[in-house]
């Protein structure tokens, strides 16, 4: 069915719940006419006796009650018949155009085993049903039971034309169906088209027109899903080409670098006084190149492992601290360290949060003045259990329009460079469930990540 046409689809589920209501209807509504019929021939029946009752009864068993007086009340409905049964007499001398003398006897026996005052019955005489009801009276200060009757002259045939009529309309609901089923899939198939065409252009790298529907409901949601989906792609497109204007701005500066020093010592030239200082110069490009190359495919690796499960390990983040700071206070050995922490332990990527600590102590020593400061303890925050990590600098604030992103790739900072390394810690500290921040101090700069305790053991 899935590969039949919308208003198909819509007009088979609405024949189909159409022909399960029409098999209950034709299962149940039979069953309920005749009982609904069946109880108005009682409370009929029921109405003559009390009506009977309360203009007099006869005054001695056996006789039809009714009245052709036209001046008087009538007392016999044309459907409904009286007679009078005495208790414990023979009833063999009563005779009935109507009722046969078994049945007679039959009734009488039924009304003296009768406990309440008025009981219903119903039996098939012949081919037709008789509907009675017995009510216990008192004639001439004697017992006596009144009979009254009728007979099932129109519940079958009513209950039969009712069906018929509800098959018939029923039937041609069935038929007709079809026309809001259409109606309904145009309805419904206009946005999805819609989306359709939408879809296929973001499929193309068309995404430049706006994807908008006038409604709330579930396909409404969707168009907004798509939107939203739609101008991801767009901040991702444009990313992606500053990205790469970036890189090649990046990575430009440092090759031409190279190009120009070894071309000035080919021609014997030597810009900085002498080959040393000179191909030093090249030397500390070269290694500014390799990092540049590094990070990039470190940033690589991140989209991958970003859609994988991190690989969880505990390790000690106080002794990982301590093992980058030896390995890079040598770049700057003028710089004081002020290293404090609660020897705290976490669960994670060691080699990522490895790369983290790296990336931001080289930041902080790229800009320090003269010390840098680092504090790692374990406190509630929010009424979370954490462990904070917060390094410090005492060098120039960062500029306010770059403080908002200085996270993103190729965030130009105040000393004209442009680099990833912040932003491979953003995705790092994310994979991990844990948060970074950055804020400007009076004298320096501040970073301080935080890790769930949930990631993070004492």
């Amino acid at each position: 069915m899935k590969n039949r046409s919308l208003a198909f689809q819509i007009w088979l589920v609405i024949s189909g719940i159409l022909l399960v209501i029409s098999l209950l209807l034709a299962t149940l509504f039979p069953s309920a006419l005749r009982q609904f019929f069946t109880d108005e021939i009682y409370t009929s029946i029921e109405n003559e006796q009390h009506i009977l009752k309360e203009y007099g009864l006869p005054s001695r068993s056996g006789e039809y009650y009714f009245s052709n007086d036209e001046n008087g009340p009538s007392l016999r409905n044309r459907t409904v018949d009286h007679i009078l049964l005495p208790e414990n007499v023979d009833i063999s001398y009563l005779s009935s155009r109507v009722l046969p003398q078994d049945f007679l006897r039959h009734a009488q026996e039924l009304a003296q085993d009768q406990e309440s005052t008025v009981e219903r019955y119903e039996k098939d005489l012949g081919n037709r049903t008789l509907f009675y009801v017995i009510s216990k009276v008192i004639i001439n200060d004697q017992p006596a039971f009144l009979l009254s009757f009728s007979w099932d002259t129109y519940r079958n045939a009513l209950a039969s034309a009712l069906f018929k009529q509800l098959l018939v309309v029923m039937s041609i609901v069935f038929l007709l169906s079809w026309i809001p089923s259409i109606w309904l899939a145009k309805y419904l198939s206009r946005p999805l088209v819609s989306l359709e065409r939408h879809v296929k252009r973001i499929a193309e790298q068309e995404w430049h027109e706006p994807v908008a529907l006038d409604r709330t409901d579930e396909i409404g949601k969707l168009g907004s899903s798509i939107e939203q989906m739609r101008q991801r792609l767009i901040r991702k497109e444009e990313a992606q080409q500053t990205l790469l204007q970036n890189i090649s701005h990046d990575l430009k500066t440092p090759v031409m670098v190279i190009r120009s020093y070894a071309q000035s010592i080919q021609d014997g030239i030597y810009p900085k006084g002498d080959l040393p200082n000179t191909v030093q110069v090249i030397e500390d490009e070269s290694q500014k190149l390799e990092k540049k190359i590094r990070d990039l495919l470190y940033l690589t690796k991140l989209d991958y492992l970003s859609a994988h499960p991190v690989d969880h390990e505990l390790f000690s983040l106080s002794e990982l601290i301590c093992e980058v700071v030896e390995r890079l206070r040598w770049s700057r050995t003028e710089i004081q360290w002020d290293i404090r922490d609660d020897k705290v332990t976490i669960d994670g990527d060691k080699e990522q949060w490895t790369k983290v600590i790296e990336n931001i102590l080289e930041n902080q020593i790229r800009y320090a003045e003269s010390s840098i400061s680092i504090f790692v303890h374990r406190k509630i925050r929010e009424g979370i259990d954490i462990v904070e990590c917060r390094i410090a600098n005492d060098g120039p604030p960062i500029e306010e329009n770059v403080l908002s992103t200085i996270f993103e790739p190729f965030e130009k900072g105040s000393k004209g460079e442009f680099g990833i390394g912040l932003s491979i810690v953003k995705r790092i500290v994310t994979m991990h469930n844990a948060t970074i921040s950055v804020q400007n101090l009076d004298k320096g700069v501040s970073f301080t990540i935080r890790i769930p305790v949930l990631q993070a053991k004492p």
